[in-house]
């Protein structure tokens, strides 16, 4: 309980309460012509007349209890007895919490927020207080108006639980303020100081030191429920922040924003967005925005989801649709409505579906929901009309956000554009877009072309892979003509047919080709013979012969719907090689990450029976005069650690593969700088000129060149092979060996390689080496090539 006004404040004035000016006014309708206010006023007068300290002022707060009933004659006429139940009204010390005269209204508000609510004013922290106070003084003793005013408020939960937001205006015709011996005087040049130092504390209390001067007298707050206006604020602040919907406090937010709005504490809110196209509502995804009418389920047409009269409502004539009564509308509809069966199924009682529109076209429907009967009706959805400019921006923000992701993903998986050299696309397209201003009718894409750029490629590729698809397309035909062969041959021993005959020769020459002469084209020729002959014979003719039945049905148990042939084998091959690649893609897109903080360069990556990938470092990518040969190395050095890093990967994680195939990894070291240029009509970069093109052919042949003199390819399972063709490079890389022996990922069996002549390509040599395997990763997951030459130097 506070014994003084003056405790635990902190403040440039020392608060008094005083009736100084209030008295001084009714000294001055005590001269009134109107008589009845004149004795009024000359009552008032003689009552307080007693009791000087009403006048002088005071901070002890037992002064204000000892002349409680002086205190209320004094202000009967600000607050009237007539409007005490409807206006909301207090009187008190300024910018504090303590009220020593409030409305009926107020204190009935007071009561139901409960004992234990402690009445607070809002958003201003202490040190704003304190400048606020000096503002006050600035106006009050200097007339110097410094606009400091900002909108006081209390929140005070109501019958519900849910927050009133109510705005506080003072009336301060009752105050005043006087300097003491201990108030400097102050100058324009001291204001002028304050004006750009507003977070400076310390120079305010260096101008107004606290308790500096005295506030005398009392202000009357006029207060007003801004319930509604401050929620449709906030679900205007809430929407526009950008990030804000990835929070995941964000829709228990909104939602309590909704609840004040509406005045319905166990409202819930939900959002789906519509998809014209296929007439359907779907989920969206950011965090913690869910869809009720959608339930689980990512998306659901339209027409299955209203019934005729909602669907219009919403659909066509773009209105809010209210369900006031969840249980009476399912018994009067008799349980055929659909968007009450769903709500039903969840526990809701009432419900508001808003659609989202603008220009006529729906683009999302707010759902709001609540499990009280009627707490949701077609009334209070009048008011979502007021936030529904605000729900319809963010919406069409979101939209945007969502297209532009979609364009970003594009982008990325679909085309060569890599972040380090988009500026020279941006830039491009900024001449394009200027020459069309001018009024060139003709505007032309300026060429993308990067000079003197050194470039690096590797790949993993799966070991023997066209012979691991053949193999695994000979099993499944092979099943398959064993199946039919005995589905026919059980046919032609119980009706002694001619067809059956020939077609079990057919069958018989199939399978000793498969085993014998599987050529590019088998596979097409077996593949027809089952469409085009075996399929009629066992859908038509031999569909109602009751001995093939369940033989026929087996059979069609085991061949693919789609493509009509048993995929087994080629199944799991095809989902291993497309796991391979998914896996090694994602491992080499986390590692880019590392890289491009190293140094940045133009990266970019292929999915073919592995992943192949080209990196190009230099000035002309990054526009700035930092390149340094060191970078060259690091991304080299980087190169063949991620290489040995994807293996391990593989191959810690073969036996989850549904097919267990070999990798072989090889990198091709490029000694000379080239020129790349963006291909427009292909969509990816290539190198620029003839002499560069030497580069394109050995990357396309060299993974299947073999060993000078012998009939061995140069990659192989478990060695990692590095091409080149310079002696230098052969220097360089034995470092980088020698440097990975040390660390553990790479093995000591290393080899010097001539390689067979490619056409138009000579002198190609290799390094191959044994790739050492891991269950864990070393704590040190990169190296540089600083620790590379620290690690030669010692």
């Amino acid at each position: 309980m506070i014994k003084d006004l003056n405790d635990n404040t902190n403040l440039p004035f020392s608060l008094q309460v005083s009736f100084n000016k209030l008295i001084e006014r009714y000294e001055v309708l005590a001269k009134s012509k109107d008589q009845f206010i004149a004795a009024r006023a000359k009552h008032i007068l003689e009552v307080q007349e007693p009791f000087a300290e009403l006048r002088e002022g005071f901070s002890e707060v037992s002064i204000l209890n000892k002349h409680k009933d002086v205190i209320q004659i004094l202000l009967q006429d600000a607050f009237s007895e007539v409007l005490s139940l409807n206006e909301i009204k207090t009187a008190s010390v300024p910018y504090h919490n303590f009220i020593f005269n409030a409305s009926q209204r107020f204190e009935n508000i007071l009561k139901t927020a409960g004992p234990d609510f402690e009445l607070v004013i809002k958003n201003m922290p202490e040190n704003d207080w304190y400048i606020l106070g000096c503002t006050i003084i600035m106006n009050f003793c200097y007339g110097y108006n410094a606009n400091f005013k900002r909108p006081l408020y209390y929140e005070i939960p109501d019958a519900n639980g849910i927050i009133r937001i109510y705005k506080i205006l003072y009336n301060a015709d009752f105050m005043e303020i006087i300097p003491t011996a201990k108030a400097p005087k102050l100058t324009e040049e001291d204001f002028h100081e304050l004006l750009d130092n507003f977070d400076n504390i310390d120079l305010w209390k260096e101008k107004f030191p606290p308790n500096s001067y005295v506030s005398k007298g009392f202000v009357i707050s006029n207060i007003f429920d801004v319930t509604d206006d401050q929620a449709i604020s906030d679900i205007k602040t809430t929407l526009i922040g950008s990030n804000k919907r990835k929070d995941k406090r964000f829709m228990a937010e909104f939602q309590n924003v909704f609840r004040s709005l509406l005045n319905v504490n166990d409202l819930q809110v939900g959002f789906s967005i519509y998809n014209e196209e296929e007439n359907s509502l779907m989920q969206v995804h950011d965090s913690g925005i869910s869809s009720f009418l959608l339930q689980a389920k990512e998306e659901f047409n339209c027409e299955n989801l209203f019934c005729h009269f909602s669907c219009d409502k919403i659909l066509k004539d773009k209105t809010n649709f209210a369900i006031s009564d969840v249980d009476k509308n399912l018994k009067q509809s008799k349980g055929e409505v659909p968007q009450v069966k769903i709500l039903k199924a969840q526990g809701f009682k009432s419900a508001i579906f808003a659609p989202i529109a603008e220009h006529g076209k729906l683009l999302a429907v707010l759902e709001l929901v609540s499990k009280t009967p009627r707490a949701l009706n077609s009334i209070n959805s009048k008011k979502l009309e007021d936030v529904m400019p605000f729900i319809l921006s963010a919406v069409k923000r979101s939209k945007r956000e969502e297209e532009n992701l979609i364009q970003a993903i594009i982008q990325r998986e679909c085309t060569s554009i890599h972040p380090s050299v988009k500026w020279k696309f941006e830039k491009a397209a900024r001449r394009f877009i200027t020459e069309e201003h001018q009024g060139n009718e003709n505007p032309t894409f300026s060429k993308i072309s990067f000079d003197n750029v050194y470039p690096l490629f590797g790949q993993i590729d799966v070991k023997g892979s066209s012979d691991a698809r053949n193999n695994a397309t000979q099993k499944d035909l092979s099943l398959q003509l064993k199946m039919v062969e005995r589905i026919v041959n059980t046919a032609f021993e119980t009706e002694k047919l001619p067809i059956f005959e020939q077609l079990l020769f057919q069958i018989e020459t199939y399978t000793n080709i498969l085993n014998t002469d599987f050529k590019v084209d088998s596979e097409q020729k077996i593949t027809q013979f089952f469409l085009n002959e075996i399929e009629p014979l066992f859908k038509y003719q031999l569909k109602s012969k009751t001995y093939l039945s369940e033989a026929i049905e087996d059979y069609y148990n085991k061949v693919d719907d789609n493509l009509n042939v048993i995929y087994y084998y080629r199944k799991n091959y095809d989902d291993t090689i497309s796991l391979i690649n998914k896996n090694m893609s994602s491992l080499l897109d986390r590692k880019q990450i590392e890289a491009q903080n190293m140094y940045p360069h133009f990266f970019e990556r292929y999915k073919t029976d592995g992943v192949e990938h080209n990196l190009y470092i230099g000035e002309s990518i990054t526009k700035e005069n930092s390149f340094n040969k060191i970078y060259l190395y690091n991304l080299r050095l980087w190169q063949l650690q991620v290489m040995c890093d994807m293996e391990n990967a593989y191959y810690n994680h073969q036996n989850e593969y549904p097919l267990a195939l070999d990798v072989a990894s090889m990198i091709l070291v490029f000694n000379q700088p080239l020129s790349i240029r963006f291909r427009t009509d292909e969509k990816h970069f290539d190198v620029d000129g003839t002499y560069n093109a030497r580069y394109e052919v050995v990357k396309k042949r060299v993974d299947k060149a073999n060993i000078k003199g012998t009939e061995e390819r140069v990659t192989d399972k478990g060695k990692l092979t590095i091409v080149y063709s310079q002696k230098e490079d052969e220097i360089e890389y034995l470092k980088y060996v020698n440097f990975l022996q040390a660390k553990h990922k790479l093995g000591d069996e290393v080899e010097i390689l001539e390689l067979e002549d490619l056409q138009g390509v000579t002198g190609l040599k290799a390094i191959r080496v044994n790739i050492l395997y891991h269950k864990e990763s070393n704590d040190k997951e990169f190296y540089t090539y600083d620790d590379l030459m620290n690690e030669i130097k010692s």
